[in-house]
């Protein structure tokens, strides 16, 4: 036998547990329910996460954005971000099962009456949301208020994995859609609008070959796809976030749509949506910290960490 058929047969034996401990797992947490499955997860990601390389990334993010916040204030945010990633893990299994109630698990929605203004020639707004208390939330939320809405997705690596969970999407989506990344997925989204659906982007996160648009002070690369199709297909685009306000419920909030603007060359009109969307995820972040997902790195490496004053 050769090393790289050794190697071969490792990997595959690698990827037969993981997927064993995966589908494992998700059965373990639909048997324990929402709740204990939120708290379990909360407490055993919140103990692993403070040793992980992904806390430095974190703390050299909140530097940049926080410069003057002193450093335990820091580290209560990382280990809440923590807390909440665990938790968002936990639910992954009862995305189904979560659903518009007055209390206890499920959801609510504040400013409903943004999406119904929103809408223009017949056609529904874009949205814009960021990984910010349960974002696995916003698809199965449009799909139960009747929303023909997409997101995009990267896939796993794991193919048996990447099914289960887009299975796991797809049952609670409520008729959503889910394009894969790349440019199979971004011919199906212009498809999708044509037909009059629409879309559900998460921006906050960094995109190699995006644009630099401000956000917390510092140029991020930041992907221009939503003002790219707000202003061909002629959009509004409405900002949507899900909130925690427990364990596991939630409440999606609904913001006016943006004031789109109309210099007349395109390019500066895509990179001014930019700049309010950017501004607008700031917002939320500062507003509950402990709830966005600080592990990503979000600004080049060079962006040196501002200097309190």
């Amino acid at each position: 036998m050769t090393r790289n058929s050794v190697s071969s047969n490792n990997n595959g034996l690698r990827g037969s547990l993981t997927v064993l401990a995966f589908t494992g797992a998700i059965g373990l947490m639909r048997l324990l329910g929402p709740a204990r499955s939120s708290g379990i997860g909360a407490r055993i990601v919140e103990t692993i996460g403070p040793f992980l390389p992904a806390s430095r990334v974190a703390m050299h993010n909140i530097t940049i954005a926080f410069p003057d916040m002193e450093k335990n204030q820091q580290k209560k945010i990382i280990r809440g971000a923590w807390n909440n990633l665990g938790r968002v893990v936990g639910e992954f299994s009862h995305l189904r099962s979560m659903t518009r109630t007055s209390e206890g698990p499920g959801w609510e929605v504040s400013g409903e009456e943004n999406i119904a203004a929103a809408w223009k020639d017949g056609l529904p707004p874009l949205f814009f949301s960021a990984h910010l208390g349960n974002w696995e939330m916003i698809l199965p939320i449009a799909g139960a208020l009747g929303l023909p809405v997409g997101g995009v997705y990267r896939a796993a690596s794991n193919p048996i994995m990447e099914r289960l969970i887009q299975r796991i999407r797809g049952e609670a989506g409520h008729g959503t859609f889910m394009f894969p990344k790349g440019a199979r997925g971004a011919r199906a989204i212009i498809g999708h609008l044509s037909a009059g659906g629409t879309m559900g982007l998460l921006v906050d996160q960094k995109m190699n070959d995006g644009i630099a648009v401000p956000f917390f002070g510092q140029d991020a690369w930041t992907a221009p796809a939503l003002a790219q199709l707000a202003t061909r297909f002629q959009r509004n685009i409405v900002p949507i976030r899900v909130v925690r306000i427990g364990a596991t419920r939630f409440r999606l909030e609904c913001e006016p749509a943006l004031t789109l603007p109309a210099t007349g060359e395109r390019g500066a009109d895509q990179r001014l949506i930019m700049e309010a969307v950017n501004a607008h995820v700031e917002g939320w972040i500062r507003q509950e910290p402990q709830q966005w997902l600080w592990f990503h790195r979000r600004w080049p490496k060079a962006v040196p960490i501002p200097h309190s004053a």
